[in-house]
């Protein structure tokens, strides 16, 4: 007989008070993941201080000063003096506005709300703050595709990575920590239907998503819905950001969402028609359409063609081309390829960054196949084009991450969730030890059951019959076809948390030792202890207590936005890197004999250079190690410099073999300047060799700063001799030769 209202009305209230409880403990969770986020991250603080990392990060910490107190106006119209000098720089125009926008507003947030932080404190917990952020977004986008479940792991797993933690450490204050926020989340308004702009990886993804969903028939009114608005509004967001402008319909770069955007109402027109028309009606309007629409597209990629013909890179950017060819750089712009992480990883930075992931990740894109939804196709295709990008460049890891971590999830929650089901299925009963389905009842139908049963209509039997037909095997029963031994599951689920445990191990270690430390303050242990080298900030403040405030120095492009920043100097290149013959002009000073330095550096108006020495503590980024960089960046718009001149026999060299060039080059001599006298041999423990030249003077620098273990060195111009003075000394000189000659006779010059 039918079961009691009461009894069924139980059985609902037990299911909203499960649903309530789930939901409780979800929100729970996602509390317990954003503080593991924020407080792994912390380790940089902990053990050394709150400080801006890196160089770029300083850069964007004074943007974000400048902001702060001089409004958004000032910003956007901000000419800066102080860099690229003299040719300056418009911070407005040239500057991605998101991250100092983003921090600049959290800071008058608080201090609205009279909780009185310092800008810098601010830009320092940015990167923490938002990869909270970025881990609920994670979650919110694997919820989409595989269920809470899958979502609540996906999140724990970014929250930790370390791929993620590197670039958003407390102090790395850089584009990353806003930006992969951003990606995530505009990745989950773009499977939610609803989304915005974004850029180049993201509107060139997303296209590729569309179009995949158009060829394997998955055309519907959500997916035009989702892609339409988001080409319309980003596009229309991007060109207001001065830095971007009309590159956003000007540039290769964003030609693909256009194609797809006019492939997508072309298909959207198809779909209408055929809605409206019989088959044969529709037949020829599809003949029509198809006409119209390939002479559309002829004529559109007609136009494109003749606006990007005229560019030798043919609309894109070196950083794109480098990215389709990774060969690029390295034989066309030198200074892109000179950027450590520029470089294509090793596979020993993967295990690094992603660790046990990278094992994990098959097995979830074997299950966004079972089955192949929407949002799983677009996780897959995120996945496969991250790999490859990440196998380009090293930093792009970063963009890896995200999809690595979702993709993993997916595989731990469908492992866990298969592991556990089974051991559901074979638990004995309390009262015969007999084994139960999936959810405690024995598979004999009860008297409430077969009454039900008995009352089915004969269309429902009908259905039932058909159902049978067409699927012999019924839900239970695919679930017990999934069922594995008793033993071997349990056996897997100790597999999968010990696994677990050495990730959240290695994360632990990574995010407390590999990326914690400051590259403004160097660390290093040794059998005598531990060691602190903060020379940087030696130097920097030296030259801002030491000199004047118009003095400009000279130093490769790495070191100047920490000197703008730090000792608030003009500099003469900087991390931008936006003008490769004013880098070639100092990179050839570099590499030039130390009169035609002195010449290069006097016609810029310099009065101090800069170089990073490492040979005394085994420092390896130094200048030393960077030279030949200079060199073929340098050689790349001055021919006269050429990089053969600066190695012997193929070999790049420091030692008594070095070539002559190398040996009187102006960074030579400026970084092995008395370096002799430290140890009586001028041992260089980076290079592992002795110099080749160890004793010399400087003619036209003379040192003026040595930090205390030699890591920094600043030189200045010695000042140009006037003609007067030369003429005087040319007078005594021949008044000596007088004496001597005439045997000590009364000289005609008084």
């Amino acid at each position: 007989m039918p079961e009691p209202q009461s009894s069924v009305a139980s059985s609902g209230s037990v299911d909203r008070l499960r649903n309530a409880f789930g939901g409780v403990l979800c929100i729970f969770t996602l509390l317990l993941i954003g503080v593991l986020a924020f407080s792994i991250r912390l380790f940089s603080v902990i053990k050394y201080e709150s400080v801006i990392h890196e160089f770029d990060p300083y850069f964007n910490y004074r943007v974000t000063q400048f902001l702060s107190k001089n409004g958004i106006y000032e910003f956007w119209n901000w000419f800066d003096d102080r860099t690229w000098y003299p040719l300056g720089r418009v911070i407005g125009g040239t500057v991605y506005p998101g991250l100092t926008l983003t921090a600049g507003t959290i800071w008058w947030l608080l201090n609205s709300l009279n909780i009185p932080l310092s800008v810098e404190t601010v830009c320092v917990f940015t990167a923490p703050v938002f990869s909270v952020n970025a881990s609920w977004a994670t979650y919110l986008l694997t919820k989409e595709t595989k269920g809470p479940g899958a979502g609540l792991m996906a999140a724990t797993i970014l929250a930790m990575v370390p791929s993620y933690i590197s670039r958003s450490v407390a102090g790395s204050y850089d584009n990353e920590a806003v930006a992969i926020f951003a990606l995530i989340f505009t990745f989950y308004l773009y499977v939610k239907v609803c989304s915005w702009g974004g850029y180049t990886f993201i509107i060139n993804l997303i296209p590729m998503h569309v179009l995949l969903c158009i060829v394997t028939g998955r055309y519907s009114s959500r997916l035009y819905i989702a892609y339409a608005p988001l080409v319309v509004l980003g596009t229309l967001l991007a060109a207001s950001v001065p830095v971007v402008g009309f590159n956003a319909v000007m540039t290769s770069e964003h030609f693909a969402s256009f194609l797809v955007f006019i492939i997508l109402h072309v298909v959207a027109l198809v779909y209408y028609i055929k809605g409206l028309l019989t088959p044969r009606l529709f037949k020829v309007a599809m003949t029509f359409v198809i006409t119209v629409g390939l002479a559309v597209c002829f004529a559109a990629a007609a136009i494109l063609i003749a606006l990007i013909a005229s560019s030798p890179t043919k609309g894109w950017s070196g950083r794109s081309l480098s990215l389709l060819d990774p060969t690029y750089a390295s034989k066309y712009i030198p200074i892109i390829a000179s950027v450590s992480e520029h470089q294509p990883p090793t596979w020993p930075s993967y295990f690094m960054d992603i660790n046990v992931l990278a094992f994990l990740v098959p097995a979830g894109i074997v299950s966004c196949f079972l089955p192949l939804s929407d949002a799983s196709s677009f996780l897959v295709l995120y996945l496969v084009t991250s790999v490859y990008f990440s196998g380009v460049m090293v930093r792009l890891m970063l963009v890896l991450a995200p999809a690595a971590c979702i993709l993993s999830g997916i595989a731990l929650s469908e492992a866990f969730g298969v592991l556990t089901r089974s051991m559901k299925f074979q638990r004995p009963t309390l009262d015969d030890g007999s084994f139960t389905a999936g959810d405690g009842s024995s598979d004999t139908p009860t008297n409430s059951e077969m009454g039900l049963k008995e009352k089915t209509s004969k269309k429902n039997r009908k259905k039932d019959k058909e159902s049978e037909g067409s699927s012999p095997v019924d839900h239970r029963t695919e679930e017990k076809l999934l069922v594995l031994p008793c033993g071997p599951s349990a056996v897997g689920i100790m597999l999968l948390t010990i696994l677990s445990g050495f990730y959240v191990i290695h994360c632990v270690w990574a995010a407390a030792e590999a990326y914690s430390a400051p590259s403004i303050v160097l660390t290093s242990r040794s059998h005598d202890g531990f060691h602190v080298f903060d020379d940087f900030r030696e130097a920097y403040g030296w030259l801002r207590h030491n000199t004047d405030a118009d003095d400009k120095v000279a130093s490769w492009w790495d070191y100047g936005y920490q000197t703008t920043a730090m000792a608030n100097r003009t500099v003469i290149v900087d991390n931008n890197t936006w003008n490769n013959t004013h880098i070639a002009t100092v990179g050839t000073a570099m590499a030039s004999p130390e009169k035609v330095a002195w010449e290069i550096f006097n016609s810029l108006d310099v009065k101090y250079v800069l170089v990073i020495f490492g040979g005394l503590i085994g420092y390896p980024s130094d200048d030393i190690n960077k030279f030949l960089w200079m060199v073929r960046i340098g050689g790349g718009v001055f021919p006269q410099i050429k990089e053969a001149d600066y190695l012997k026999d193929g070999n790049y060299r420091v030692d008594a073999h070095s070539t002559p060039t190398m040996l009187n080059s102006l960074m030579y001599k400026l970084c092995y300047y008395r370096f002799v006298e430290t140890d009586g041999k001028g041992f260089d423990r980076v290079r592992r060799y002795e110099i080749g030249k160890k004793h010399f003077k400087l003619t036209h620098f003379e040192e003026v700063f040595t930090t205390h273990h030699w890591l920094v060195r600043i030189y200045k111009l010695k000042p140009q001799k006037n003609r007067v003075r030369g003429k005087l000394k040319f007078k005594s000189s021949l008044k000596a030769s007088f004496m001597r000659k005439t045997g000590g006779k009364k000289s005609p010059w008084k």
